[in-house]
C-alpha cells in the first residue's frame, strides 16, 4: 500500500511536539495517547494493526497486535483521518522531553530499524512490526532487548528520543555506544555487544559492563537521555539524590 502524503511542522525545542497537516481523505496513525490537539473535521478510531494491509484478515490483525503487546506497546493504534473540507492539522507529542525526528522512509530503502518505544507516528501505509535481535549477547545485555520495531514503507514516519538527538553517517565504520542511547539505525548497520573494557573498566569505569557496536555502512540515530536515564538520576536512589544530600549539609552548615 502507498502511503498518504502527509505535511508536518515540528514545534518546540527540549520538549517538542510534531503537527500533522491532513487533505481530505489522509489519515495519520499514531500511539494511543499520543494526540496533542486536532482539528475540527478529523475524525479518529483505534483500530488493530496499522491499515497498511487494508485486506488483512482478522487472524493477521491478531497476529500484528499480539506482536504489538510483545514490545510493551498498545494493542490499538489509533487512526486520524481528515474527514472535512480543506486542510486540517493534527498534533502529536512525546511522552517524556525529548526530540522528535521526521523519516523519510522513501530515502532509507524503505526500511529502519527503531528500538522498541521509539515510534511516535507515521502516515498510513507504514507497516509497524517487530524484529528480533539475532545476536544473544545483544538481546540480553544490549538495553533493548531481543524485540525492535521495524517501520517499512515509502512515507513519513515520527520517532522520538530522549534529550538531543546525534545523527551519525557511518561509512564502512565502527562505532561504540552506550547500551540504551541507540534510537534507530538502517538495516544496513550490523548491531552487537562488547565487553567495556577490562575488568577494572568494567567495574569502576561508570560506563556500564557492556558497550554496544554499530559496524557497517548507513545511517544511526543515537540520544543524549534515554528514559532509563532520565528516571535512575530523578529517583531518589539515583546519583543526584547523593548530590543533594551533599548539598543539603554544606548548606546547614553555612547557615547555621
Amino acid at each position: 500500500m502507498q502511503s498518504h502524503e502527509i505535511d508536518y511542522k515540528i514545534i518546540g525545542h527540549d520538549v517538542q511536539l510534531v503537527e500533522v497537516g491532513l487533505d481530505p481523505g489522509e489519515t495519520v496513525i499514531a500511539e494511543a495517547g499520543a494526540m496533542l490537539y486536532m482539528e475540527d473535521g478529523i475524525d479518529f478510531s483505534s483500530k488493530m494493526g496499522d491499515g497498511s494491509n487494508p485486506g488483512a484478515g482478522l487472524f493477521d490483525k491478531l497476529l500484528a497486535a499480539g506482536s504489538r503487546v510483545i514490545t510493551g506497546e498498545s494493542l490499538f493504534l489509533t487512526h486520524f483521518t481528515n474527514q472535512g473540507w480543506g486542510k486540517k492539522n493534527v498534533a502529536f507529542a512525546a511522552p517524556y522531553p525529548g526530540t522528535i525526528i521526521p523519516i523519510d522512509l522513501a530515502q532509507m530503502g524503505g526500511r529502519i530499524i527503531v528500538q522498541r518505544d521509539a515510534f511516535l507516528c507515521a502516515a498510513l501505509g507504514t507497516k509497524i512490526s517487530i524484529t528480533f535481535n539475532k545476536r544473544l549477547g545483544a538481546g540480553f545485555f544490549g538495553g533493548e532487548g531481543f524485540i525492535l520495531q521495524q517501520l517499512q514503507g515509502d512515507g513519513k514516519a515520527f520517532v522520538h528520543a530522549g534529550g538531543t538527538v546525534i545523527e551519525r553517517t557511518l561509512n564502512n565504520e565502527i562505532l561504540r555506544v552506550d547500551t540504551g542511547c541507540i534510537v534507530g539505525f538502517e538495516p544496513t548497520i550490523d548491531y552487537s555487544i562488547q565487553q567495556a573494557g577490562g575488568l577494572r573498566s568494567m567495574i569502576f569505569g561508570g560506563e556500564g559492563l557492556f558497550l554496544a557496536t554499530l559496524r557497517g555502512t548507513g545511517k544511526v540515530w543515537l540520544q543524549s537521555m534515554p528514559i532509563r536515564k532520565l528516571i535512575s538520576q530523578l529517583s531518589t536512589s539515583g546519583p543526584n539524590s547523593r548530590k543533594e544530600a551533599r548539598g543539603g549539609l554544606l548548606n546547614d552548615l553555612f547557615e547555621g
